[in-house]
């Protein structure tokens, strides 16, 4: 894991993001809401600007904050974006008003696993994942699908703060599952046949993927 003295300095250099996710931010660490740490908004910002996708699809809204981020990085894009938590999908709907950003991004709200079938196939050239967990190996077949040829996947959070690299006996009980299938996950974009996918120790680490 990167030490935190470089990571505090690393952070002290970011720009300031528009008053309005300023906002966000403040009440989502308030609230206790999980949102992207400030260097996963340094690389979505530089990825998002060279792939310039025209569609991206977002797993895990949370109070719409990285939506928002990346429809300011990419204000052509549009933006489908899935949240099953609905205590979340009142802000969420709040922020993307406020924003201006309704014709730009559409929040789907429910299971993704059973909405993403609903989708177009091979309709989006980026796909960001940050929602449950565990379920990022079950998101993967239907993310594959939807991607076009060259498109760009990033995965959030796949360390779980250091847990992954422990043996499955030694993290908390309740987190084992989560342990079990982000390994899963980890092997299956690493060894898939239509996937070119590096591992890096950005945040909480992530997962950077390209369709074949």
């Amino acid at each position: 894991m990167t030490d935190e003295r470089i990571v505090t300095y690393i952070r002290s250099l970011e720009k300031r993001n528009s008053a309005l996710l300023e906002q966000i931010e403040q009440q989502a660490h308030a609230d206790g809401v999980p949102i992207i740490r400030k260097e996963m908004e340094s690389f979505l910002r530089v990825i998002l600007m060279i792939k310039k996708p025209e569609k991206i699809l977002e797993l895990g809204t949370a109070v719409g904050y990285s939506a928002l981020f990346m429809s300011e990085c990419v204000p052509d894009s549009e933006i489908i974006t899935i949240e099953n938590y609905a205590q979340r999908i009142p802000a969420a709907r709040e922020n993307i008003r406020k924003a201006g950003k309704e014709e730009k991004i559409t929040l789907l709200e429910g299971d993704a696993l059973k909405l993403m079938p609903e989708l177009e196939a091979q309709q989006f050239d980026f796909v960001f994942m940050d929602a449950a967990k565990a379920q990022y190996i079950h998101f993967l077949p239907e993310a594959l699908r939807l991607m076009k040829s060259g498109a760009v996947m990033v995965a959030d959070n796949i360390l779980q703060e250091g847990d992954l690299l422990e043996s499955r006996f030694a993290v908390r009980r309740r987190d084992r599952t989560i342990h079990k299938r982000m390994r899963e996950f980890l092997e299956a974009v690493k060894h898939h046949e239509h996937l070119e996918t590096s591992i890096v120790p950005l945040g909480d680490g992530i997962t950077i993927s390209i369709k074949r």
